[in-house]
């Protein structure tokens, strides 16, 4: 007789007794709360209205103390650490601060941010736009977004795994595999070790987050495009408009909301990228990032004031543009 995988077992398990409690919990609390406001008697508006004003956050509630467990401790958690030394135990003050403003890896990651939020918000959204623009124009557009849209599924490690063939090298003499130097010696040039020349390494990494993104701006984009009146386009065309002016001149204005969010979108993601760097040179070579700098101190130099703090500045880097997005979001919404 063949017994179950007891790892199976458990986890049908832990799924069933958790819809269980999950569906205990929302009809308990419903049923509490109308026997507290029962709908009926001399009171009914009144009960009415109080249990209304009660329900949602009664069944918000378990949300709202999870975000609360999972988001506001751990930042709250992060400031206090930063005031400590590596254990977390001795109080250093303002120390971590001090060395963070005079620290010369902690610039060159700053300095490698910034040139990824120039580079991969724009390159990945005009792509985006374009790609959004052309495939409505023709009658396979649908394969062509599928294909486009197809490495959003891939996680950054594995993308990174696939473009670390396609940057490969070889020593001189040696069967070049990879895809990039191949093409190079095969017109005769030298092969090169792509992800280790300093600073153009970081455009290398740079197109694999562009090659990610691209389908994801893509597809918010032709939704915005196709939202677009008709009567607007048919105007324009009436008026003697080329394609390229209907483009740049009546749809672009129209879908700027839009292209403002994917940007901020995309520009949140690349201040906190991490795996791609990992992955492919661990922050060496002039390559750190702030995300990688403070695995590093975390991980390998088992400082937690120090990696509170690189923490800390990634988030006051990122709060404003996130505040920014939801509110352009909203505003798209109404």
């Amino acid at each position: 007789m063949v017994l179950p995988d007891i790892k199976l077992v458990q986890a049908v398990l832990v799924m069933v007794l958790g819809v269980a409690a999950c569906f205990g919990y929302f009809w308990g609390s419903n049923r509490l709360l109308d026997m507290v406001y029962p709908p009926r008697g001399r009171r009914v508006a009144e009960n009415i209205n109080a249990a209304n004003g009660i329900r949602p956050w009664l069944f918000l509630g378990p949300a709202v103390i999870i975000l609360g467990i999972y988001l506001v401790y751990p930042v709250v958690n992060s400031v206090v650490l930063s005031f400590y030394g590596p254990s977390g135990e001795h109080w250093v003050g303002g120390d971590n601060y001090a060395w963070l403003a005079k620290d010369a890896a902690f610039r060159e990651s700053m300095r490698n941010n910034l040139l990824w939020l120039f580079v991969v918000p724009a390159a990945a959204t005009f792509f985006g736009l374009i790609a959004a623009a052309l495939t409505d124009r023709i009658s396979w557009g649908n394969v062509a977004k599928s294909l486009i849209f197809m490495p959003m599924a891939i996680s950054f490690v594995g993308a990174s795994v696939i473009w670390k063939f396609i940057y490969d090298y070889r020593a001189e003499g040696s069967e070049q595999i990879g895809i990039l130097n191949a093409i190079v010696t095969f017109f005769g040039g030298e092969p090169q070790a792509w992800i280790t020349i300093p600073f153009w390494n970081n455009f290398f990494l740079m197109i694999i987050l562009i090659w990610i993104q691209t389908g994801f701006a893509m597809v918010i984009l032709s939704a915005a495009l196709r939202g677009i009146p008709e009567e607007t386009i048919e105007a324009a065309i009436i008026d003697g408009a080329s394609p390229f002016q209907i483009f740049y001149k009546i749809k672009v204005p129209q879908i700027w909301g839009t292209i403002a969010v994917v940007w901020t979108t995309i520009t949140i993601l690349v201040l906190k990228v991490f795996d791609i760097v990992l992955a492919m040179t661990n922050g060496q070579w002039g390559s750190q990032v702030l995300a990688n700098y403070m695995f590093d101190w975390m991980f390998r130099g088992l400082d937690f004031g120090r990696a509170s703090t690189i923490a800390l500045v990634i988030m006051a880097m990122v709060t404003p543009i996130m505040i920014w997005n939801i509110r352009e979001a909203r505003k798209d919404m109404k």
